[in-house]
């Protein structure tokens, strides 16, 4: 059934029925008097039935405008909370979308746990906009100690006494190598046999060196490199292209799903870099950066789960 009125026909029908005049109405609304009558005759038209007695001197409901009273106010009340709840709701989108959480992070660790931790973050309604600053370690450590980051996603403790540094995951270090090229028949491979291999190293002073360098050194390990790079994305392309062997996490090696690559366990010793969340002392996390805190925890237990 078709509807041939609309709120502005029920407002006039109530503000007749409610002064006894349609001139009193037409005041009430700041409307002309024509406007309101014809208001009330189109309502009286749609609904095919006679909403008031009209003498020269008197406006009288009838007994169809007293039982439409009531639904009329209710469906007037009705529209008016449909509409301050969808001014609500724009109001909280346009706070969600112009709300800006930065994110200091190390590069390594973006492709491992952001798509996953940015799809739970974005499914349940979440629509801050999120800036990503991507540096090493200590980069990661001054963004989040100076306020320039919310927080960061890094894999070295906190240095700095006014940090908390809030572990996820034990990322250990793998051997990664060309698909097809058999580097240990046993799935591992000890670091004092890589002297048989062309290994590409990070660079020095980079988080995951550090890490080798000080197992090397208590292992009493030479080990030799013949690249080395700044960038774990460096390393990968040229294991993809045949050239060498690398040393890097194994969180990067499985979210870069490349067929051309596989890995191998290092032994004797196996190495895993922590990876946590950096954040300034007595800060509390609410809103839209809680719930993206929540979505990193959730993938980076996925993440653990799947290694």
């Amino acid at each position: 059934m078709r509807m041939n009125f609309d709120l502005e026909d029920l407002e006039a029908f109530l503000a007749v029925k409610a002064t006894g005049s349609f001139q009193a109405a037409a005041a009430r609304l700041a409307r002309s008097q024509s406007a309101v009558t014809r208001r009330v005759q189109k309502l009286e038209a749609a609904l095919d039935v006679a909403l008031f007695e009209r003498t020269t001197r008197s406006v009288k409901p009838t007994l169809a405008a007293k039982r439409l009273e009531p639904r009329a106010e209710a469906l007037l009340a009705d529209a008016a909370e449909t509409l301050r709840a969808m001014r609500d709701d724009s109001v909280a989108f346009a706070h969600q979308r112009n709300l800006v959480i930065t994110l200091a992070a190390i590069p390594t660790l973006i492709p491992a746990l952001i798509p996953d931790a940015l799809g739970l973050f974005r499914s349940e309604g979440h629509r801050a906009r999120l800036r990503f600053l991507d540096g090493d370690a200590n980069g990661v450590a001054e963004a989040v100690a100076s306020g320039a980051a919310d927080f960061g996603l890094t894999s070295m403790p906190a240095l700095d006494p006014a940090l908390a540094f809030d572990p996820l995951f034990e990322d250990r270090l793998v051997l990664v190598h060309p698909m097809g090229k058999t580097v240990s028949d046993q799935g591992e491979f000890a670091w004092s046999d890589l002297a048989d291999h062309e290994v590409i190293l990070p660079a020095r002073d980079t988080g995951n060196r550090v890490l080798i360098d000080e197992a090397m050194a208590r292992q009493a390990v030479d080990l030799r490199w013949i690249y080395e790079v700044a960038r774990s994305t460096t390393a990968l392309a040229l294991v993809a292209s045949g050239i060498g062997v690398a040393i890097l996490p194994l969180s990067l090696v499985q979210s870069t799903r490349d067929p051309r690559l596989s890995w191998a366990r290092l032994t004797a010793p196996e190495i895993a870099r922590p990876v946590g969340l950096l954040r300034r002392r007595g800060m509390v996390d609410t809103g839209h950066g809680a719930a993206l805190l929540d979505a990193i925890r959730r993938a980076a237990h996925r993440s653990s789960a799947d290694d």
